[in-house]
């Protein structure tokens, strides 16, 4: 793997900390997460949270300690010593009040890459909390998502896993530079910088047209089919028609010779001006077709297609199937399910599963503990005293 031999100190909780240590683990690092005795509270999250932890903490081992206690640090003192990575994605000041904030590490390990994930890099918001819907709400997402009046978050926790995963990036050019200096460094990444690049095509957009852009619902589409419509079997599909090209086959294979002989469709920009009557008629057509005639046509046609799903439908995707793109993974309370890989392949491979389950509380704490050098003995009483759980 092309990270093995690399070893990473994880402190983090939820989404964005962990979805950087997953990407790590993935790609081959050895991933020690770091616990509090009873276990990350994200173990514990219901509802739309409930899948957090099953899908983000394989690949990782799992040490439980007390790093209240002056033993505990002790410990993990000795585990960032011999790392080449520390992630965490606390408030801002919590690792340093618990004596793992990056001057105390420097000091304990010189050659440590310092990955922080925050809410903000630093400035006038530094200190402030966040969350991935706050920071939707205050970079525009939110306002881009909903119709007007009705801001909405996106479906998915994309700023943490952006936030995640450039604090990826970063690593991996600390660990380059330290090739070269032989020290290592602080790495920050922050959820609502993260946000505010994703807005970067929509300031770029407000810049051109010199007025506010409108959100999604209500944007002006730069293609004139681009737009869910319903079949007779009540399925949705997504047709996208960008080019000419793809309009005179869309017409062609939907028998469509009306719209193929009307002048004022000739152009994608005539089109878009024809959008207010032209949509119509097009759903009124689809709307008398089942999704699999639809579907077959739109594959004839060579245009840009997609039945809209849910998630629970991409179990049965034929091309995941195929790829192995979702593999086996076993959750917290023992339902076995497939669950996404990273989404690149190196040489053809695929980055995949080692670890089939995140780990129970500390359920490698006995062997992380040996490994820096505890014997039997102490490590037991460790266990007695409270300062660790171990859960083999």
């Amino acid at each position: 793997m092309p990270l093995a031999g690399v070893r990473v100190v994880e402190f983090s909780h939820t989404v964005m900390g962990p979805t950087c240590g997953l990407i790590l683990a993935d790609l081959g690092a050895e991933v020690v997460k770091i616990e509090p005795v009873d276990g990350d509270r994200t173990r514990r999250l219901k509802g739309f949270g409930v899948g957090f932890f099953g899908f983000l903490n394989r690949n990782k081992r799992c040490l439980a300690v007390d790093i209240e206690k002056p033993e505990g640090r002790a410990v993990v003192d000795r585990l960032v010593a011999q790392a080449d990575v520390l992630v965490e994605n606390f408030a801002p000041g919590t690792m340093t009040k618990r004596g793992y904030g990056p001057k105390r590490c420097a000091e304990l390990n010189p050659r440590l890459v310092y990955c922080a994930l925050k809410g903000f890099l630093g400035g006038p918001y530094e200190h402030r909390a966040a969350l991935d819907e706050v920071v939707q709400m205050m970079g525009g997402l939110a306002y881009m998502t909903g119709p007007s009046g009705r801001p909405l978050r996106a479906g998915a926790s994309v700023v943490d896993i952006m936030g995640g995963s450039f604090g990826v990036v970063g690593v991996l050019l600390k660990l380059r530079e330290r090739e070269r200096t032989g020290r290592g460094g602080l790495v920050e990444s922050a959820l609502f910088e993260s946000v505010v690049l994703l807005m970067g095509t929509h300031l770029a957009a407000g810049a051109v047209l010199k007025h506010p852009v409108p959100p999604m619902p209500e944007r002006l589409s730069s293609w004139a089919i681009y737009e869910p419509f319903d079949t007779s079997d009540g399925v949705k599909i997504f047709l996208g028609v960008t080019s000419d090209g793809q309009w005179r086959r869309f017409v062609d294979f939907f028998g469509l010779d009306d719209l193929k002989r009307d002048p004022r469709l000739t152009t994608n920009n005539d089109r878009i001006a024809a959008r207010p009557w032209l949509l119509p008629a097009l759903a009124k057509v689809i709307e008398r077709m089942p999704f699999d005639e639809v579907e077959r046509k739109a594959a004839e046609a060579d245009i840009s297609y997609s039945r809209v799903a849910r998630p629970e439908d991409l179990w049965d995707d034929p091309h995941l199937a195929a790829t192995g793109q979702l593999a086996e993974t076993v959750m917290p309370g023992g339902e076995v399910t497939r669950l996404p890989l990273l989404p690149f392949r190196l040489d053809g491979r695929l980055a995949g599963v080692r670890n089939h389950a995140a780990a129970k509380i500390g359920g490698d704490s006995r062997a992380v503990l040996a490994a820096l050098g505890y014997d039997a003995a102490t490590i037991e009483a460790l266990a007695k005293s409270g300062l660790v759980t171990l859960g083999d």
